[in-house]
């Protein structure tokens, strides 16, 4: 019985793990010519995130950049880049089963079968989404945005190794063809 405990704790762990990685996903403007950009300035609207984050995820985003040709210009750049970054308390309730009961001594009608008894566990964690997005800066039109979501750790190296790995797959196929 308490293998059971012990395999649905690892399970539940792994499970956990496998939450903090970021889930990605971009879109772009089909009309946009990226071909035509080649600098970028940052928006002074960069919202939701502590003095510490904003930091760590602009020198993120424009060592990203950088690797990609792009360089950053104090003020009318190309390009404005524009960052949200969100967080949402969210709560995971898992309720499984132990294993049916069976028995009796074969004696008449002395076979008795029960379902088991449940056992419910609950995990709160916090969720937290980063938007990049991309305007033209002469037209003001969007075209492209970034979005990472992942689990937001109480270790600030972990959510920092998190923000890289995120931004490094947002940025993977950038700039779209």
């Amino acid at each position: 019985m308490k293998a059971k405990h012990v395999l649905a704790s690892v399970l539940v762990a792994c499970l956990a793990a496998c939450a903090s990685t970021p889930t990605v996903y971009t879109d772009h403007s089909p009309t946009a010519d990226f071909s035509q950009y080649d600098s970028y300035t940052w928006s002074p609207d960069l919202q939701g995130m502590s003095p510490l984050v904003q930091e760590r995820v602009v020198a993120a985003i424009d060592a990203q950049l950088q690797a990609k040709g792009w360089r950053r210009a104090a003020e009318g750049g190309d390009v404005t880049v524009v960052v949200r970054a969100s967080t949402e308390a969210k709560q995971d309730v898992d309720t499984y089963y132990e294993q049916p009961m069976w028995g009796g001594w074969g004696w008449r009608n002395s076979w008795m079968y029960g379902p088991g008894y449940p056992t419910t566990t609950v995990r709160n964690y916090t969720e937290g989404t980063l938007v990049v997005d991309m305007f033209d800066t002469a037209s003001k039109r969007a075209i492209w945005r970034g979005t990472a979501t992942g689990t937001v750790s109480k270790d600030p190296q972990k959510n920092a190794t998190a923000v890289q790995a995120g931004l490094a797959e947002m940025f993977e196929g950038f700039p779209p063809q």
